[in-house]
């Protein structure tokens, strides 16, 4: 057995792609989902510190199943305030953004349903979906044409995937569109909005609530683990959903509720979230000047204009990770993204600005990609 697994870790060794984990310390940081800081704020942390006090009585664990011993009030008090935040009837929290995908998909979509989902959708969305009874079909990416014209071939309850703000490409999804398209179909949508909450909305509530979709979009999946600096996931929805989920969802009910630690982490940074705009603000413009800047260097295309996750690709994207390496080496912490996270052919450097990167960063990241290549 060991031998077949080693045989596998060497052909992927060979063809460039093997992963490792790895450490890093005092780089500067344009690889986490950081966005906004809130991971390593002080004020996060205070605030924590002093709401954890309130709940002293609650176990440290959840010590079970949210159906048997691990529901308690804060859960419900939490619950109540995503819902509310993101104008939804209701929440559920999961244990992180990959369970709520697998947890939604694999329970909602029935056998004699057809799904449709964005060809780059999320791998935990392409997951899910592999354990629904469901026929599922990706359309390209971001083509609403490409959708109606498989739209036309659907049969039972139809569901549309999407994530709002793409997590390798950086892009948005033509939601506006495709609340069109789903509403002349009575098709549902489902919205990953993972790598836009905290950065789209006034308050940070996400793409689909700054475009006024809500009404649009069946359910939003919520990560907890990116601009919010905590942990756990959210499906929003109405009513019955919610209480569809907790009695069919395999994902929430046979696992472990979040700790009491994570809960208050999540209660004090929707405290916060309202008070970012500065920080949404100043990390866009940081990456819309890195963008500008980085369409300069010769033998170097970068995209979208209008994201925080910038993709690099060199001209020579073989030396990607030596080129990563060499950035490293120079104090930027930059990782490549290969195959097979992302199709063969588009492999690149995942670069993400945060707000708490400065006008200096950006320009030394600029020169060592120069020198790089």
């Amino acid at each position: 057995m060991s031998y077949k697994l080693q045989q596998k870790l060497t052909e992927r060794k060979e063809q460039g792609n093997l992963r490792a984990l790895k450490t890093t310390s005092g780089l500067v940081d344009f690889c986490s989902n950081d966005y906004l800081g809130l991971a390593r704020s002080e004020r996060l942390r205070e605030l924590i510190r002093a709401e954890e006090h309130k709940y002293k009585h609650l176990p440290l664990g959840a010590t079970g199943s949210r159906l048997l011993s691990g529901n308690h009030l804060l859960f419900e008090e939490l619950e109540s305030t995503i819902a509310g935040f993101h104008q939804a009837e209701a929440a559920l929290l999961f244990n992180s953004g990959y369970t709520a995908n697998i947890g939604l998909l694999s329970a909602l979509p029935q056998r004699g349903d057809t799904v449709f989902y964005d060809e780059a959708s999320h791998a935990s969305m392409k997951d899910g979906l592999r354990l629904s009874f469901a026929k599922a079909f990706p359309f390209r990416h971001n083509s609403v044409a490409d959708l109606q014209q498989k739209l036309k071939h659907a049969a039972g309850q139809v569901y549309v995937l999407a994530e709002s703000v793409y997590s390798m490409d950086g892009d948005q999804a033509p939601l506006e569109e495709l609340a069109q398209v789903c509403n002349e179909h009575q098709a549902a949508l489902i919205v990953d909005e993972a790598h836009a909450v905290g950065l789209y909305g006034a308050e940070g509530e996400g793409l689909v609530s700054a475009l006024g979709l809500q009404q649009d979009v069946f359910a939003r999946v919520l990560t907890y683990g990116k601009a919010l600096g905590s942990h756990g996931a959210a499906v929003v929805g109405p009513n019955v959903l919610r209480d569809f989920l907790i009695n069919y969802s395999r994902a929430f009910i046979y696992t472990t509720g979040l700790p009491t630690h994570a809960l208050v982490s999540l209660k004090c940074a929707y405290v916060l979230l309202p008070d970012l705009a500065e920080e949404r603000e100043r990390a866009k413009k940081l990456a819309h000047q890195l963008y500008l800047k980085l369409n300069t260097l010769e033998g170097i295309r970068c995209s979208p204009e209008n994201s925080v996750i910038l993709s690099v690709f060199p001209q020579q994207p073989q030396r990607l990770k030596e080129l990563a390496a060499a950035l490293q080496q120079d104090g930027f912490d930059v990782r490549p993204v290969l195959s097979p996270t992302v199709p063969q052919g588009t492999e690149r450097l995942r670069i993400i600005v945060h707000a708490f990167n400065t006008e200096q960063e950006i320009e030394g990241l600029v020169k060592a990609i120069a020198k790089g290549t």
